[in-house]
């Protein structure tokens, strides 16, 4: 879906960028959730294009040939994660002492408002349990950082907004051509900025506030120097909104049956949901409404038409 995904010349404009300023050991590391397929995503949003394009290796961190997960203690204290996951923190172990660049989008998300560089982590540093976390997202993406400051040599984030999210997101999106491209060394601060340009206070946002008072970077939009386009006038007024996913999980992670979540999502009836989400994401609303939108995108947008030239059909 338009503005769901990384994009192929984000990911293209990346890699070139790297190269040139002399980074050529690059591999993409992709995640799963309980309810996406990666491989199928990875050629969908034509990922394999680029990656075959310039030889960049893929490497997944729930196959056990490309990573392990290991205990990992952290240095700071962290707010919900020993909590929620009391055997201890699992990390892939891939991911120590390199560097990360991060490819989120200028999105809306119906539990967080807004997605970006922060929750990005959420899917490389968690494994196919992160949902165990949803009722204390804010905290669990604070705590994410937190640690990803500890075991990244270093930290970057490259958001495409050329079409941004509008709506009950991070899939049931309507798109909008925004034609920006935001790129930062602090995940608080670009989340930030992203939030200001759809029209939120980022300060209103429990996990960039969060993320700023404990000083793991700057989440005040009059703090953070923007360079190139002035941004400061630029409000989207986007609204999230709900849809059927939203509603379900208010009920069962945040609303009254928040006390026994764990008899739906940690025992096999979270089958049953993830059996809901897919018949919803792909067997309603992209039939009745999803492909719609991506096929008007495609035709009537100059970044539909930049799709149509990246290699195979989806």
């Amino acid at each position: 879906m338009p503005s769901a995904n990384t994009t192929p010349w984000q990911l293209e404009g990346t890699v070139l960028s790297l190269r040139k300023q002399g980074f050529q050991e690059l591999v993409a590391v992709e995640n799963k959730t309980v309810v996406t397929r990666p491989k199928k995503g990875e050629h969908l949003n034509k990922f394999d294009t680029v990656y075959e394009k310039y030889s960049i290796p893929v490497k997944y961190n729930f196959l056990p040939e490309d990573m392990k997960w290991v205990e990992y203690k952290p240095k700071r204290a962290l707010k919900v994660l020993p909590r929620i996951f009391p055997e201890g923190l699992m990390l892939p172990d891939y991911f120590f002492g390199k560097n990360i660049v991060h490819l989120p989008t200028v999105k809306c998300h119906i539990y967080t408002d807004t997605t970006g560089a922060m929750k990005n982590a959420f899917g490389g540093l968690l494994n196919v349990k992160r949902h165990y976390t949803h009722s204390w997202i804010h905290a669990t993406l604070v705590d994410l950082l937190s640690v990803q400051k500890e075991i990244h040599s270093g930290l970057f984030a490259v958001m495409d907004g050329t079409t941004a999210g509008n709506g009950p997101g991070p899939r049931t999106l309507e798109p909008v051509k925004t034609d920006y491209i935001l790129a930062s060394a602090d995940q608080t601060a670009i989340d930030a900025v992203a939030a200001k340009l759809m029209g939120f206070d980022p300060l209103k946002i429990d996990y960039i506030r969060m993320a700023h008072e404990e000083g793991l970077g700057v989440g005040d939009p009059s703090e953070i120097e923007v360079v190139g386009e002035d941004l400061s006038g630029v409000n989207l007024g986007f609204h999230v909104g709900d849809n059927f996913a939203s509603r379900v999980g208010d009920i069962l992670w945040f609303g009254p049956l928040k006390g026994v979540q764990k008899l739906f999502f940690h025992t096999p009836l979270v089958y049953l949901f993830v059996m809901a989400s897919d018949n919803y994401h792909d067997r309603i609303w992209w039939p009745l409404k999803g492909r719609r939108v991506f096929e008007k995108w495609r035709k009537e947008s100059p970044w539909g038409r930049l799709w149509d030239t990246y290699g195979r059909e989806p």
